[in-house]
């Protein structure tokens, strides 16, 4: 298997991801679809074995991982770019997701995020999280992130990421960016927060909170009087909420929602959705943590409806509601309305009807 080759293709067709998997071409996800490498055979068991030494390259702590937990996470770089690899198993033949990495980030400006995200990252401490599903785009958004203030701001960032995918030179600021893992720069996410409370950084960019470990170093970082910024793996910004809340036994969450509503700042939460002009869009949902938001997350029950009512009366202070975000790209003509209803539940369709139409109202006045 030519794996220089396939990559040379994923490049040139401008593929985000590769998979190869047993008993299949080489496949490249292009703008959400999956499409074959024709020119290239059917995959063989001796072909993935091939795959895992050519990115292991017989280095021993990868070998031992992926031999004890059954999965490796690495970067890789090849000629001019940064892949991400995940090798697993299926049926016990090891197969591989390769994430391709452009060097050059887009402009914040670019993205289609509302300008409230970059304003909040002047708070002198606090914590601001960017969450969505697997390949929502967070890692963009939070190295756009970074490279703005890094172009803006004179602080010491510190990012802890597993792996490391963009390379940030610092600019105004002081970069360090730290690996994640066995063998690398902090053994985990949890070691590489605490140890950052030594280290006088400014800012802590955590690539993933997945543990309550993780939660709890992050929270004492951010009341010591640190900006954190770090993403989740939620669809919505209640359901963030909710997440770090249940990380915790029932005796314990009186206390970490009063943590949460104070040291909470913003939460952001996207997706992208193939675009009507066969390109990604961004959908974001935005909640500014003010007193009605912290108010709800200190109640004895998390009200999910309520939260979402607070994003949508608070859109004065840059609160963003999903069915906005949905209502005014349709309008746009970005994306379709049955792309826009699929993304809501039933209950909130007529909801969403009535805010397009408001919007086209608006257009036609503003003409």
């Amino acid at each position: 298997m030519n794996i220089d080759r396939i990559i040379d293709i994923a490049m040139e067709k401008d593929a985000s991801d590769i998979h190869l998997i047993v008993g299949n071409k080489p496949m490249l996800r292009i703008i959400r679809d999956l499409v074959p490498v024709e020119e290239m055979d059917v995959l063989t068991p001796d072909d993935m074995n091939e795959m895992y030494d050519y990115f292991v390259q017989g280095n021993l702590i990868r070998d031992e991982e992926f031999n004890t937990q059954r999965r490796l996470d690495m970067s890789y770089v090849y000629k001019d770019i940064r892949l991400r690899v995940n090798i697993s198993l299926t049926e016990d033949i090891p197969l591989c997701t390769l994430r391709l990495i452009k060097n050059e980030l887009p402009p914040y400006e670019s993205l289609g995020l509302p300008d409230i995200i970059r304003r909040m990252t002047y708070q002198p401490q606090g914590l601001i999280l960017v969450t969505g599903k697997t390949n929502s785009g967070k890692t963009t958004t939070l190295n756009a992130l970074i490279n703005y203030i890094n172009e803006n701001q004179n602080k010491k960032i510190l990012t802890l990421e597993k792996p490391v995918e963009y390379k940030h030179h610092s600019k105004k600021s002081l970069i360090v960016q730290k690996e994640v893992g066995k063998g690398e720069d902090a053994l985990t996410f949890s070691d590489g927060v605490k140890n950052s409370l030594r280290e006088d950084c400014d800012i802590l960019v955590i690539g993933e909170i997945r543990d309550k470990a993780t939660i709890e170093a992050a929270i004492e970082m951010a009341e010591s009087g640190h900006l954190v910024i770090g993403t989740l793996h939620t669809k919505s910004c209640a359901e963030t909420i909710d997440r770090m809340i249940n990380f915790y036994e029932v005796r314990d969450q009186a206390t970490i929602k009063y943590l949460l509503s104070s040291l909470l700042k913003l939460v952001v939460s996207q997706r992208l959705l193939k675009g009507t002009q066969g390109k990604l869009v961004l959908v974001p949902e935005v909640m500014v943590v003010d007193n009605i938001v912290a108010g709800i997350i200190r109640k004895d029950k998390l009200s999910v409806s309520e939260i979402e009512d607070a994003i949508q009366s608070n859109l004065e202070k840059g609160s963003i509601g999903l069915i906005n975000s949905l209502a005014k790209l349709f309008v746009e003509d970005k994306i379709t309305l049955d792309q826009a209803k699929s993304q809501i539940e039933e209950k909130n369709l007529d909801t969403l009807n009535r805010t397009i139409m408001q919007l086209k109202i608006k257009m036609n006045e503003n003409k």
